[in-house]
């Protein structure tokens, strides 16, 4: 994918956000994008450094997680084509991220700094609302997740997860679907058993 095609793809998912904005805010935003490619196993925010930046997804997947008190990864979301990457929350208060982002598969991402986005914000209204629909379809996902895994059982966990995540379950390894859902492998094995 060349980089116009990927700044083609950008411009889409932005005017789906929001419908209404001009032009100019928009091709003012593309072209200020960096491309960077991002290998497999490796990793896009850190948790050791301050979280700069936000990757659009052009074409690749990413996971996001955290390493709990046992050493274990556990995965929080995954990211694909046509989504952003960020831990919203480090990225707003410039600090490095409690999460750990790592391609899953080779990635192609756009990518914006924090503070071109705050120029965007400064010089295009329509970019500054842009962003707070992405904040609030930020924080509306994130309390349906933490809601899911406070009240639902593990099988509506995994029905979620299908449902949230259609094209990725050829993707992943059964261990990270497994860690998203908070399940052992071998009961995600039984759980799939049942719905086949």
């Amino acid at each position: 994918m060349n980089s116009s095609e990927k700044k083609g793809l950008l411009k889409m998912i932005v005017k789906f956000i929001h419908k209404e904005i001009d032009e100019e805010a928009l091709d003012y935003f593309a072209e200020g994008m960096t491309e960077k490619t991002i290998e497999k196993n490796s990793t896009f925010i850190s948790t050791t450094k301050i979280h700069n930046e936000i990757g659009f997804i052009a074409k690749g997947l990413l996971r996001g997680f955290y390493i709990d008190d046992k050493g274990r990864e556990i995965n929080t979301r995954f990211i694909g084509e046509m989504n952003f990457a960020t831990h919203y929350k480090a990225f707003i208060c410039r600090e490095p991220s409690k999460y750990c982002f790592q391609a899953v598969e080779k990635c192609e991402l756009l990518c914006f700094d924090y503070n071109f986005i705050q120029t965007c914000f400064r010089l295009y209204p329509g970019l500054e609302k842009f962003g707070r629909l992405m904040a609030e379809a930020i924080i509306k996902k994130m309390d349906a997740r933490l809601e899911s895994q406070q009240f639902d059982d593990a099988e509506k966990r995994y029905k979620d997860f299908l449902q949230e995540y259609p094209d990725l379950h050829n993707r992943l390894t059964l261990e990270h679907i497994a860690s998203y859902i908070r399940v052992t492998r071998p009961a995600l094995s039984r759980i799939r058993g049942k719905k086949s």
